[in-house]
């Protein structure tokens, strides 16, 4: 599994990567390789409020579905418009392309609390 070391993760297989004051994030490599080919990612709403740990949207695959959390509190300040007609980015790439939605974190500190890669993966 792809789990790239400058990013963080919750329990949940969401990662986080800082941008500025912001939070990009997605589901993780090993996330999408359970799920199997996505066909829907539901994203929240831009300038939603999302709760760490609480559901902030859905992924769609063949298989199943599954929530995705927020890995931090705050506001979505982006979503990512291009998995309404391609959420096989998420397959594809999951920590680039694949990204899902950006947060501006109430608190940044709450991102140093998430899982090292090393964590993550001593976790699977």
């Amino acid at each position: 599994m792809n789990h790239p070391s400058e990013l963080k993760y919750a329990r949940t297989h969401e990662w986080v990567k800082i941008e500025g004051d912001l939070v990009i994030t997605g589901i993780t490599d090993h996330a999408q390789d359970e799920l199997g080919d996505l066909v829907y990612v539901e994203t929240p709403e831009v300038g939603s409020q999302v709760t760490a740990g609480e559901q902030a949207g859905v992924v769609e695959s063949v298989k199943t579905a599954s929530d995705i959390h927020a890995p931090v509190s705050g506001t979505v300040v982006e979503v990512n418009t291009n998995l309404e007609d391609d959420p096989d980015f998420v397959n594809e790439d999951p920590y680039g392309k694949g990204w899902i939605y950006k947060i501006k974190p109430d608190n940044m500190a709450d991102v140093e609390k998430l899982l090292t890669n090393e964590e993550y993966e001593a976790g699977l």
